[in-house]
């Protein structure tokens, strides 16, 4: 289940993210889905959830100038710190819900969506609405993290807030980031929602950091993870990333860090 505050990106949340955790998990994916996204050669492409556009900006070198993209989030706030950091290729932006998109039947040769799709709260419309805005030989590329466990500094961090709050621990990471991570129900929610031709595959990577603290950082500061620990006590936030820092130093020492993150990586036609 997907929390109203899971998909709050606001305040001061949309610069964090962009500037610690977007270098900490979401490059190396983002440079995988866009290769991914350049071999089917689109000439109109559409972003959904795309944050603060590491994806976007990865689509715009690895495409032809040529190539159309349409850029998309639920969040105004991160589509404004996206807009910022563009400088390569044109994009337009647009503010929209994955689950009712304002684009007509057809207008797109392929739809990419980088961590988004576990925070639709109706899968299946999400999945529903991409194939809706496909052209009949379009696809949907998009990506979820799996399990928290093969995710080590979001699963350390998510245990240390444990100890901070024990009588309601702060789970967004859990509950929404790590929580779409069964690939058969993948398979039969793009069914449901008219897709056929559908692969999926993992993805490791390494997600490395300057210090434990940038992680920390990252995690309790740069995600809605915030709103949950704010909501519990707004005073304790620099106290839980603290203690969120110590346990990542704990497990991999007091320099430069360096764990496991691993990715689904989902194609459907």
């Amino acid at each position: 289940m997907v929390e109203s505050t899971d998909k709050v990106f606001a305040g001061s949340i949309p610069e964090i993210y962009d500037r610690f955790l977007v270098p900490l998990i979401f490059e190396p994916y983002a440079v995988d889905l866009a290769g991914r996204v350049a071999a089917l050669a689109p000439k109109d492409m559409l972003e959904t959830a795309a944050g603060t556009g590491v994806l976007t900006r990865a689509l715009a070198e690895r495409l032809p100038a040529s190539t159309r993209i349409v850029a998309t989030d639920l969040n105004q706030a991160m589509l404004d710190q996206a807009a910022k950091r563009q400088t390569v290729g044109a994009v337009e932006w647009k503010q929209a819900d994955a689950l009712a998109l304002p684009f007509a039947d057809r207008s797109f040769d392929a739809v990419a969506c980088q961590f988004g799709a576990m925070f639709f709260p109706d899968k299946v419309q999400g999945y529903r609405e991409a194939r809706r805005v496909l052209r009949g030989h379009g696809r949907f590329l998009f990506n979820v993290w799996d399990k928290i466990d093969d995710n080590e500094f979001a699963d350390i961090v998510t245990q240390a807030l444990a100890e901070i709050f024990p009588a309601d621990p702060p789970r967004f990471m859990a509950r929404t980031p790590h929580g779409h991570h069964d690939v058969e129900r993948i398979r039969k929610e793009l069914a449901s929602a008219g897709f056929a031709d559908i692969s999926i595959d993992t993805v490791d990577a390494r997600s490395r950091a300057s210090s434990a603290r940038h992680v920390a950082i990252a995690y309790c500061q740069g995600t809605p993870l915030r709103n949950e620990i704010e909501a519990r006590d707004a005073a304790r936030l620099e106290e839980a990333t603290d203690r969120a820092a110590v346990a990542v130093a704990q497990r991999f020492g007091s320099g430069a860090v360096d764990g496991r993150i691993r990715a689904i990586m989902v194609s459907a036609s």
